[in-house]
């Protein structure tokens, strides 16, 4: 029935000429362009960052390393550690010289009670696949990664709660509570490679949040470590626990500056019966928040995902990695989810809210999905489009919260600013259901001057607005000078008391999240 809605709607709609901005835009495909030999060291990047006064490491250190983990778990080959220098998207590269790899909560702990009295900088890292720069060195610091801290300890299938170590990969524990009837109340498109200690560490968004809310709603509790190797045990598994300060939050969101996560537990949904998706081409912006406001209202409780897309960000998906649309060339694109526990019923509501949306002329063309595989391939159209901006060269990406009416503004804004630049493209995707909009530029390579005119103006106008200036990913390195948009002086100096009072010698992830006067 839905798909007979659609072609109906094709048939008797206009045609509408879509031109793509830029259709002759230079395209550099080398693959993942951030191997290290090509990114500058962030010291050299950034010159106006400093080195605090921490101790360098010397071959006592890394003995006493090896003697709290077995040898192969302290990697000191450099060209081992490289990887674990660089970012996900090649703008920041450290100079860290050894990484650990602890399996429990007391090693962390050993370690950092360590690092702690010799006055070693560290660096948390989950899977390394931030942002904000957030989860590499700034410049020496020791790499603690918590790849190997990836056991699931205990699924309670009466209530869902979910108890596992920081370190297990986000694609593991959904398939792991699918086969048990539940889910992650959190996706991302990294969810392959991310880990849970770092989605709670930086309070990481994704696409479920419209239905299942933000993560530090769905965390009940948190086992972590203090600079000082002291061992926070807030690990509750209860939905109500009102006992006073609710210290699990001092860690979401911290970004790994006030203590390590270890084990976290997690209130988990159960699997919805019924998964729809409808991906659908419309001709403005406008049309989006129409449709939006439409879905809200027709599809009420079922609605799971609501994503937009530009026509310029689509094609980086689909001519920079050859993957196939699913509909003709539009303007813009939207991504709608349902789920729900009945299927008759998800069907009916969607069948309505289409037939209206499409009888108005505002959704000019789509497809809908219900089986697993074609579900599977609509999402990675849309999760590949970092992918296909990285295969540029350069991927400047920014990640703002604005009112829906604004959501888009951005875009033009600063494509007419990037005029006359080696700019390849500029384009905007994003959860248009709770305002997170991702403002992609490319370039051939890195270009400062392209930097200059992306910053702070993005920043500036996004706090004209009262928007944030970080949505999901966090402040990291990248953005510590930028905080204050979105932060009062009295919070900001708030935080800088909490980091004080938790890590005196400010060894915990230093140069990050807190501006750098601070």
């Amino acid at each position: 029935m839905l798909r007979q809605i659609l072609r109906r709607a094709v048939a008797r709609r206009a045609v509408v000429s879509t031109v793509i901005k830029n259709e002759a835009v230079r395209r550099i495909h080398c693959g993942r362009k951030c191997c290290s030999s090509k990114v500058e060291l962030t010291s050299v990047r950034y010159p106006g960052v400093k080195r605090g006064n921490y101790a360098q490491l010397s071959d006592k250190h890394v003995q006493h390393f090896q003697s709290i983990l077995p040898k192969e778990r302290v990697i000191t080959d450099l060209s081992d550690v490289e990887s674990y220098n660089v970012d996900w998207l090649g703008m920041v590269r450290g100079a860290s010289q050894v990484v650990l790899k602890p399996k429990t909560t007391e090693e962390v702990s050993a370690i950092l009670k360590y690092c702690n009295a010799e006055n070693l900088a560290v660096c948390p890292q989950g899977g390394n696949t931030g942002l904000v720069g957030g989860s590499v060195p700034v410049f020496d610091e020791v790499i603690i990664s918590t790849s190997l801290m990836n056991k699931i300890i205990s699924l309670d299938d009466l209530s869902g709660v979910l108890i596992c170590q920081a370190g297990c990969i986000l694609e593991n524990l959904d398939s792991y509570l699918s086969d048990r009837g539940f889910m992650m109340p959190l996706d991302l498109g990294a969810k392959g490679t991310c880990q849970i200690g770092g989605n709670v560490s930086t309070n990481a968004g994704g696409i479920r949040l419209i239905r299942y809310g933000s993560l530090q709603g769905s965390v009940l509790g948190i086992e972590a470590v203090k600079a000082d190797g002291e061992i926070i045990d807030c690990l509750s598994s209860l939905k109500k626990d009102n006992t006073g300060f609710h210290l699990k939050h001092l860690f979401i969101g911290s970004e790994g500056t006030l203590g390590i996560v270890t084990k976290v537990a997690v209130h988990c949904p159960p699997s919805p019966k019924a998964v729809n998706v409808a991906f659908l081409g419309l001709e403005k912006f406008d049309d989006v928040l129409h449709t939006y406001r439409d879905a809200r209202h027709g599809l009420g409780e079922i609605l799971s995902s609501c994503e937009m897309m530009d026509a310029l960000s689509l094609d980086a998906a689909t001519t920079n990695l050859k993957l196939q649309r699913p509909i003709g060339e539009f303007p813009f694109y939207m991504l709608i989810e349902t789920s729900g526990s009945n299927g008759a019923h998800d069907e009916e509501k969607l069948n309505k809210f289409l037939e209206a949306s499409m009888a108005n002329g505002v959704v000019l063309d789509g497809t809908v999905a219900s089986e697993p595989s074609r579900i599977k391939s609509i999402w990675n159209l849309r999760e590949s489009i970092p992918n296909g901006m990285m295969s540029e060269g350069h991927y400047y990406l920014y990640d703002v919260t604005l009112p829906l009416e604004k959501f888009y503004d951005p875009v033009p804004l600063v494509s007419e600013r990037l005029a006359g630049t080696s700019a390849i493209r500029c384009s905007g995707f994003g959860h248009i259901g709770d305002g997170n909009l991702h403002l992609n530029i490319t370039s051939p390579e890195f270009d400062h001057s392209i930097l200059d005119i992306i910053e702070p103006f993005v920043f500036e106008w996004t706090s004209k607005l009262k928007g944030s200036v970080s949505a999901e990913h966090g402040i990291g390195f990248k953005k510590t000078q930028y905080i204050h948009y979105s932060k009062s002086k009295s919070s900001l100096d708030l935080m800088v008391n909490i980091k004080k009072l938790m890590d005196p010698k400010g060894i915990l992830n230093p140069y990050k999240v807190l501006p750098a006067q601070h």
